[in-house]
């Protein structure tokens, strides 16, 4: 398996390797580059290719533990495999790797901590963006390397990580929810309408679905569902605000107080964790909400009864809405106080190309953003989100304003005290928060 992949990922970069070489440099080496290429030119007996020196360099990597634990056949982990593969197919480099721990969802905070000091590459939730770009922490890709970056993406993964009109990641990883079912309790129909799922007798001490409501990343699906806008129709324009204080989003509200009090529902809180899959294994859960990194668990709980889809459709009040959740991914970002920067720039565009992730799926089952004829239902599932049911998270500051808020919210509705008499009030006054917070 080891040197299948080795020979594809050789195979990929003997053919990219052209490209690489031609991308932009820094202005520092142009005039090195440009008296290369006139002494080769000057007569055809001088045509031959004059043999590279290899530079020596040295580049920092982070990346999650999950990314650089031993497995079968990545003694060192597979974040160091695939960094040396690269040194191999780049002669005109040297590179000593050095590496550390660092999760994708805490990347801001540890990469602003002293960026001479951070890693030259790194992984990282896209929503962090707009803080690396407030502390100067990460490089705007440009030129050729962009026109790269844009080749192996799909628009809407592009526009994940672009901010105020520049693109600072390279995605490897779709970073989302959608839902998981079990087959024998619900039909591929039934999982189109969540109030469908909710009517239907699954039995004694079984519950229909399980929603992590008091989490403020879930909760927007029912608002942006019934046609809620937040921070502009595409997330972008920090200075509007959140809207979800309408009549729709009040009826969204009351939609999520009834589905609380539904005896075929229940929360899966963030002291939780695991009761989901817990039900699963018992057989008495009919669907659960989350993402990708749920996946084995819930397989192995399943058994062939595991199925993924889409987002369903509710109806609240007299509102026929969509649920919707928030589209984004991991990417890489490169240091712009990095010491080698093409090097870098080239090591993150390759750690993102398409082979690199289908390895990754093999081997730790993260989804690739194209599955391409890859049969899965996982995969297709997540195609389906990410192409009907989801929309681009916001990236702008005043993001970071909604979090605590929401999350209040969520747990006010599980608790009862948001309930139907003072709906109205309490969503208003969450509103409030949210742009309060961002000074709106």
């Amino acid at each position: 398996m080891k040197k299948f992949i080795a020979m594809l990922l050789t195979l990929t970069l003997v053919l990219a390797m052209a490209s690489c070489t031609k991308t932009e440099e820094p202005k520092k080496e142009d005039k090195k580059t440009e008296a290369k290429e006139e002494k080769k030119t000057e007569t055809k007996t001088e045509a031959k290719e004059e043999e590279v020196k290899a530079e020596d360099i040295t580049l920092t990597v982070w990346g999650p533990q999950e990314e650089q634990a031993p497995r079968e056949g990545y003694d060192n982990g597979m974040l160091a495999y695939f960094c040396e593969e690269f040194n191999k197919q780049h002669p005109e480099y040297n590179i000593t790797f050095k590496y550390g721990v660092c999760g994708e969802d805490v990347a801001k905070d540890e990469v602003t901590k002293d960026l001479e000091k951070a890693a030259d590459v790194y992984m990282y939730a896209n929503d962090q963006i707009p803080v690396f770009v407030e502390a100067g922490a990460i490089a705007q890709f440009g030129g050729k390397f962009l026109e790269e970056i844009k080749a192996q993406n799909s628009q809407s993964m592009i526009d994940s990580v672009t901010y105020d009109g520049g693109v600072y990641g390279v995605p490897f990883a779709y970073n989302g929810w959608f839902m998981f079912y079990d087959k024998s309790k619900f039909t591929a129909d039934e999982v189109k309408d969540l109030d469908a799922m909710l009517a239907k007798d699954l039995g004694e001490d079984t519950t229909n679905v399980i929603f992590p409501l008091d989490n403020s990343w879930y909760l927007p699906a029912f608002f942006y569902g019934v046609g809620g806008e937040m921070f502009g129709p595409n997330g972008t324009d920090g200075a509007a605000g959140c809207k979800f204080d309408t009549e729709a989003g009040l009826a969204a509200t009351n939609y999520l107080i009834d589905m609380k009090a539904n005896a075929h529902f229940d929360v899966q809180t963030a002291t939780e964790a695991g009761k989901a899959i817990a039900k699963f294994t018992e057989g008495k859960l009919g669907a659960y909400f989350t993402g990708p990194w749920e996946r084995a668990e819930i397989e192995k709980a399943l058994g062939e009864n595991f199925a993924c889809a889409a987002l369903p459709s509710f109806k609240a009040g007299d509102v026929q809405g969509q649920m919707k959740s928030f589209a984004g991914s991991k990417a890489l970002g490169v240091n712009p106080t990095s010491k080698h920067m093409k090097a870098a720039v080239q090591l993150a565009i390759f750690l993102g190309t398409p082979q690199v992730q289908q390895v990754r799926y093999e081997v730790r089952g993260i989804a690739p953003l194209d599955s391409g004829d890859i049969d899965d239902v996982m995969l297709k599932a997540i195609t389906d989100t990410v192409n009907r049911t989801s929309v681009a998270q916001p990236l702008v500051k005043e993001m970071g304003n909604w979090w605590a808020p929401a999350e209040a919210f969520g747990k006010g509705i599980v608790s009862g005290e948001v309930n139907k008499d003072n709906a109205k009030e309490k969503l208003e006054k969450f509103v409030a928060n949210v742009n309060g917070g961002a000074g709106l």
